[in-house]
């Protein structure tokens, strides 16, 4: 990830809208594109100009952030080129990934925004996790005035065994590469979890189920994730001035999963990605991928969660302000 760019990145798109997904504008799920596009989508930039190429209705699209679409068709050269008699031509690397765009003689090189090939989005955090652990853990959440319900955190898996887990805070496999939880496990407020499995079960009638990565979040980790996080990329982490949703057990990061194959599917971008492939109407990638995307978040709006603005995998419940601000560890919970 160019971390330079990232302000002007995040600027560009922080205004966008979610698109409505109901589910007549969702229909069927696209064919994948052809094995041959997939090393070439992505997005590039040339100084301050940058664009997207993706695949919408079955053709390659070379999108200009905040400008002009134009639809891409292969010429006889092995290039391609546009109604607008724009040339475009794929410069690739040994692999046979493109690289780099050469439109109309312009360079575009390839931009990494996050996470490739599957891995894992990593940041540099700016400063030692030990120290802001100790930090963390000698603080206390801020105080709130109100009346709120007693925490009844439900764990999701005892209420469904077929909703499975991958809860990366409790690995170092994560944006900070480092240990959070010392279990893996993912709890909800109980008319949030009730909410949650009713969404599952929805979604195992159109061939999916839900895959976890996180659920309730103590406050001292929301507290270490901010102090870590570089200011240019806070949109992505909760304020522990105000707390998280996670913290009062309203809120759930996860994605889908396959049932026939039990693999996670492939969305626009991955999970904890500090990039504009994060936010959930990102008009990158592919057809299929952004229809899963919107499949996810119809099941989960349907029974009262909304996606947060900056994260596709992020839902808070619609009842997050009647839980107050919690900072138990999971092993003091006393659940089973």
């Amino acid at each position: 990830m160019n971390m330079n760019r990232v302000p002007l990145i995040l600027w560009i798109l922080a205004s966008c809208t979610v698109a409505d997904t109901s589910s007549d504008s969702l229909g069927l799920m696209p064919p994948d594109v052809p094995e041959s596009w997939h090393p070439i989508i992505g997005e590039y930039a040339s100084g301050s100009d940058t664009v997207s190429v993706l695949e919408e209705d079955g053709s390659l699209v070379l999108l200009f952030w905040g400008g002009a679409r134009l639809q891409l068709s292969a010429s006889t050269n092995g290039a391609f080129e546009t109604d607008s008699n724009v040339m475009v031509e794929m410069v690739a690397d040994a692999s046979g990934r493109t690289e780099m765009l050469l439109v109309d003689g312009q360079a575009f090189t390839r931009l990494s925004l996050g996470a490739e090939d599957g891995g894992t989005f990593r940041i540099t955090p700016i400063r030692a996790p030990e120290e802001l652990l100790i930090e963390a853990l000698a603080a206390s959440p801020p105080e709130e005035d109100g009346d709120f319900r007693p925490a009844d955190l439900a764990e999701l898996v005892a209420l469904d065994s077929t909703i499975l887990l991958d809860i990366r805070y409790a690995t170092t496999n994560n944006f900070m590469g480092e240990i959070f939880y010392s279990e893996p496990r993912a709890f909800l407020q109980r008319p949030a979890a009730e909410a949650l499995v009713r969404a599952h079960h929805w979604l195992g009638e159109q061939g999916y189920g839900l895959l976890i990565h996180d659920g309730y979040r103590p406050w001292y980790v929301t507290k270490m994730f901010w102090d870590a996080t570089p200011e240019e990329l806070r949109v992505f982490v909760a304020n522990p001035a105000t707390g998280s949703r996670h913290n009062r057990g309203c809120a759930v990061d996860l994605t889908l999963y396959d049932l026939e194959m039990g693999t996670p599917v492939t969305m626009t971008g991955g999970y904890d990605e500090m990039s504009p492939r994060s936010y959930p109407d990102y008009p990158g990638g592919t057809d299929r991928q952004r229809w899963h995307r919107e499949l996810l978040r119809e099941a989960m709006e349907a029974q009262g969660f909304s996606v947060y603005e900056a994260e596709w995998w992020h839902f808070d419940y619609n009842d997050w302000p009647s839980y107050r601000i919690g900072n138990e560890r999971f092993e003091q919970l006393g659940m089973g």
